[in-house]
């Protein structure tokens, strides 16, 4: 028995560990995501890819304080789930960081939502994903603060290995019918 009770805690202490945040992930890459967006083409304007670079860092940081994030995001969201911590799922974060930018009235970018894992076993996952103002979503970054718990993740759409990313109008249409 005491040798099944150490398997068990190693097995959990491993899945912790895998949920840990990256440390380049703390440190903000501001000037690296202000290139990406600005990348997506010649419509995209140099300083509102500043701004919205700027602020999705310094927002993510604001709503870890706010959601009273200490721990990964899948410990987070027991912890929401179960009413002990204020907000921090997912959509949480999604809805939140697509409410700031829109408040930025944003003339050169489309803002999207997102859905990964709609369609298999493992769980759900939203997020946000700006593009070049009538682009496709497929072209965009993906800007996901949940990921790290606060600590924002962005990377272009196609080269976020870990998500296969959906619209969510089209996930909703697709869970309709």
């Amino acid at each position: 028995m005491t040798r099944i009770f150490k398997l068990l805690a190693c097995f959990v202490v491993l899945a912790l560990t895998a949920c840990a945040v990256p440390k380049a992930a703390q440190t903000p890459d501001v000037d690296g995501l202000r290139r990406a967006l600005v990348a997506m083409g010649d419509f995209v304007a140099a300083d509102e890819a500043d701004t919205v670079a700027r602020l999705s860092y310094a927002y993510s940081l604001q709503l870890r304080a706010e959601y009273q994030v200490s721990d990964p995001p899948l410990v987070h969201n027991a912890k929401v789930n179960k009413g002990r911590k204020p907000r921090g799922l997912c959509w949480h974060w999604a809805d939140d960081l697509e409410a700031r930018l829109r408040s930025e009235d944003l003339q050169t970018f489309s803002l999207y939502r997102a859905i990964a894992n709609s369609d298999n076993l493992r769980i759900e996952h939203s997020t946000v994903i700006l593009a070049e103002r009538g682009a496709p979503m497929e072209t965009g970054v993906v800007l996901d603060p949940w990921r790290y718990g606060g600590y924002l993740f962005w990377a272009p759409v196609a080269e976020d290995t870990r998500y296969r990313w959906k619209s969510r109008a089209q996930v909703f249409l697709d869970k309709r019918n």
